[in-house]
This record gives C-alpha cells, sequence and structure tokens, in this order.
C-alpha cells in the first residue's frame, strides 16, 4: 500500500525566525506557526474560535530566505510533510516525541503585522521552493528555482 505525507498549513508566525547552520554549513530555521479556526456553533448561537500551534522546520536557502523577509506576526503559506522526533529526556529518563512539519515550500504572504524594529519588510505573494526536506544533495548544477533571487547584471526588466 501506497503512503502520503502532505500538509499544507497557511497561518501567522510566532516569533521572529533564527536562521542556524549545521556544521557542513547548510542553513536550518524553526518557525512557529500560529493557525486559526473558526466556525458557528449552533447550541451558544455564536461565533468559536480555536488556534493551533505547529512548529515548522525549514532548510538550505529557503532557511535563509524566512530569517531575512520573515518576522513575527507574518502570515504565510508552508507545504511539507509531517515528521515525528522521538528522544529520551535526559532528567526524567521518559521517552518524549513531538509532532512537527518539515517545510517543502514556503510562499510569503501579504498583510500582516510586518514585525517590529524598522517597520514592515519584504512584500508579498512569492513562493520559493528549494531543497527543504533535509541535508542538501549535490546536484551539480544551478538550482532553477534560486533564479527568483537572481539580482544579476543581465536581468532583462520587461517594462
Amino acid at each position: 500500500m501506497s503512503s502520503f505525507n502532505k500538509v499544507i498549513l497557511m497561518g501567522n508566525l510566532t516569533r521572529d525566525p533564527q536562521v542556524r547552520y549545521t556544521p557542513s554549513g547548510t542553513a536550518v530555521t524553526e518557525l512557529g506557526m500560529a493557525v486559526n479556526r473558526t466556525w458557528y456553533d449552533k447550541q451558544s448561537n455564536s461565533r468559536k474560535e480555536d488556534t493551533t500551534f505547529v512548529d515548522v522546520t525549514v532548510w538550505g536557502r529557503t532557511a535563509e530566505v524566512a530569517g531575512e523577509y520573515l518576522s513575527k506576526g507574518r502570515p504565510v503559506l508552508i507545504e511539507g510533510r509531517l515528521q515525528l522526533d522521538q528522544w529520551q529526556d535526559k532528567e526524567s529518563g521518559q521517552n518524549r516525541s513531538k509532532l512537527k512539519v518539515v517545510c517543502e515550500n514556503m510562499t510569503m504572504l501579504s498583510g500582516g503585522s510586518g514585525g517590529g524594529g524598522g517597520g514592515q519588510r519584504g512584500g508579498g505573494g512569492g513562493g520559493y521552493q528549494g531543497n527543504q526536506g533535509g541535508p542538501p544533495q549535490d546536484n551539480s548544477g544551478p538550482d532553477p528555482s534560486e533564479a527568483f533571487y537572481d539580482n544579476g547584471p543581465d536581468d532583462d526588466v520587461p517594462f
């Protein structure tokens, strides 16, 4: 039997992204997202809201883009897969686990609070899909998805 592991989330960041690097130089960022759900409760005759908090791991160039252009409160759309992390607590010795999302595609959305400090950052829209599934693979040659961020001298503006 085949399996399918796909998650699509749209919500707001709960904290500023912090980019870190593995010893091999790969960027990794942990995002916190709040995803809201609203519904109408017929019994109480009122609108209800529920918030789910989700941790998202972003790898590679997309992690660097998230760190540069995203901030707390900004809306973002994440496509990815679920991953279960398991470990043993050093203090209690108990087995622990956490379900998180590993980002495979990130789309920055317009709107939101735009972060603090220097005013609003970045623009809306625009997706970035690179190698976010884990540590990088050697694909000898340029990644065509990185052409979106190329500001080289041979960029032609059509207007």
